[in-house]
């Protein structure tokens, strides 16, 4: 389950696990960023993430993009995608020979890598192709939207610069649904194609009617030439590099069905990996092996339950898209908001051991179409709900933690969140053990979690969204009677918590913020702080 995610690449002692999208949308290009995480890899380790979701390492349709125009599976920024211009090999982040450098340093600080996989569609077609569509309405896939006819369309993917390396499948118009240009007209739409058992997937999101289309050639996952190209092209991966599960993108819009069997077939082929190793069998009875989560972006939480239902035995997480919303709700409400209805309508708290908790991603962040950011005043909140509490299987934000760039920026134009580096090592070090929650006031809420026999020093959680200090009277048990409580973030700097003899204590944070309060002669504390 997401809460176990890291269990079979980190054994050893229990601990807290935590995820970081290890990019931005506007992560500068030149082909720097793997050398980039290598270099930071044990600075991250360091302060508590034990896996990164790592930005798609296949070749997109320009060598600067960030990926998700994807344009050939099997290259990881290895050959050129014109065969004239044969030094230009890399991605935008850097070549096949950096990103395996990248992955041996993250491993070698236990670090977990997951990968982005594109597979809803493909971008920057090597030739054009003539064929019949039935343009279809933007806003009803399924009504027609003029008379079919002949277009000229960019669906032929030979791969020149690759020559049939690792896989000598090409694409033509027979492998898509449809596509959105018209190469002879200059026309734009979609244009589903027309042919034999062609038609959009039937399990996809129902918004307009059918949301298999997203955009460019839209991958056609019925055929079965495209089912084993892209089959094998998993197994390669969890044969070939040491990753530990996939992130999927825009799940929503291509087959449900599809997606299963590949999450089926990558995990097979990993238990042959490991046996093939010699390496004992794995208890996945709290999790199975090769994790997977998907990008299913929508404040809806009973459709994010029925796809999450309709994987039935086969394990699936997805990333709490309403819970996000909930963040964006509150943070614009200040003061109006109720703190106690932060989980409604979320997976964590409907399905909370599938659910991967996030505060931003890269399509949220400002300047993006689905920009929703967080506001900066409620956002140490959302952060504390995620890292510090039982449920969900957290993501970090690189954006959030080394701040964002805008297009064309260097250097980090949006600065990133105050001392989240604080309650990640919080989480680390101190989030362990029974969660006791103090959820009955709409300004000020708290819980406390109160630690285990590995880590006996738990904390004091309090949010606060009113205009004046905020005050929560809770237990931390009768073992702290006389112990001195401080607040682990340095927000509250001047102000020191005496445990009564009953175990309990008047906890506070300051006004529209957040104090993770912890025993002051914790043996971890200065990790914290420092």
């Amino acid at each position: 389950m997401a809460f176990a995610a890291n269990k079979h690449t980190l054994s050893g002692d229990e601990r807290n696990y935590t995820m970081m999208q290890a990019f931005e949308w506007y992560t500068p290009g030149g082909g720097n960023h793997w050398k980039w995480l290598a270099d930071n890899a044990p600075h991250f380790a360091d302060i508590g993430i034990t896996a990164v979701w790592i930005p798609p390492p296949t070749k997109g349709a320009s060598e600067d993009s960030t990926g998700y125009d994807i344009y050939d599976l099997w290259d990881l920024g290895e050959f050129p995608k014109n065969p004239d211009e044969p030094e230009k090999i890399r991605t935008k982040y850097g070549t096949r020979k950096e990103l395996e450098e990248t992955m041996a340093k993250l491993r070698e600080n236990g670090i977990a890598i997951y990968i982005d996989a594109v597979l809803n569609h493909k971008m920057g077609a090597d030739k054009p192709e003539t064929f019949k569509v039935q343009p279809v309405a933007e806003d009803n896939r399924e009504q027609d939207a003029g008379e079919a006819h002949d277009i000229e369309g960019w669906t032929g993917y030979t791969f020149p610069g690759r020559k049939g390396k690792y896989s000598e499948f090409q694409y033509n118009f027979n492998h898509f649904t449809a596509v959105d240009y018209d190469n002879k007209t200059g026309d734009k739409g979609i244009f589903r194609i027309l042919g034999k058992n062609k038609h959009f997937a039937e399990d996809t999101d129902n918004e307009n009617g059918n949301y298999d289309f997203l955009m460019g050639s839209d991958v056609d996952h019925a055929h079965s030439e495209v089912r084993e190209d892209m089959i094998k092209w998993g197994q390669w991966l969890v044969r070939t590099f040491p990753i530990s599960g996939f992130r999927f993108d825009a799940i929503k819009h291509f087959s449900s069905a599809f997606l299963r069997d590949f999450i089926h077939a990558m995990r097979e082929e990993a238990r042959k990996v490991r046996e093939e190793q010699g390496k004992e069998k794995l208890d996945e009875s709290e999790g199975p092996i090769c994790f997977s989560v998907g990008e299913y972006w929508k404040d809806d939480v009973d459709t994010c339950l029925k796809y999450l239902g309709d994987f039935g035995d086969e394990q699936f997480s997805l990333f709490d898209a309403p819970l996000h919303y909930n963040f964006v709700e509150a943070g614009d409400a200040g003061n109006g908001y109720d703190l106690r209805k932060i989980f409604d309508g979320s997976i964590v708290q409907k399905r909370p051991i599938d659910a991967v908790t996030l505060v931003e991603n890269h399509d949220t962040q400002p300047g993006q179409s689905l920009a929703s950011p967080v506001s900066a005043t409620f956002k140490p909140l959302a952060y504390a709900i995620t890292l510090l509490r039982q449920d969900g299987y957290p993501c970090i934000f690189l954006g959030d933690l080394h701040g964002c760039h805008a297009d064309g920026d260097e250097q980090p134009s949006v600065p990133p969140m105050s001392d989240l580096s604080k309650f990640i090592k919080a989480r680390k070090h101190f989030a362990f053990g029974e969660q006791r929650d103090y959820w009955d006031h709409p300004t000020t809420v708290g819980w406390v979690r109160m630690g285990t026999e590995q880590h006996p020093d738990g904390c004091a959680v309090v949010l606060c969204v009113g205009d004046e200090e905020g005050t929560k009277r809770m237990e931390v048990g009768k073992e702290q009677a006389g112990k001195v409580y401080v607040d682990a973030i340095g927000w509250m700097p001047d102000t020191e918590v005496t445990i009564g003899e009953d175990g309990w204590a008047e906890f506070k944070s300051p006004a529209h913020s957040v104090a993770v309060w912890v025993n002051k002669e914790a043996k971890l504390l200065p990790e914290v702080t420092k």
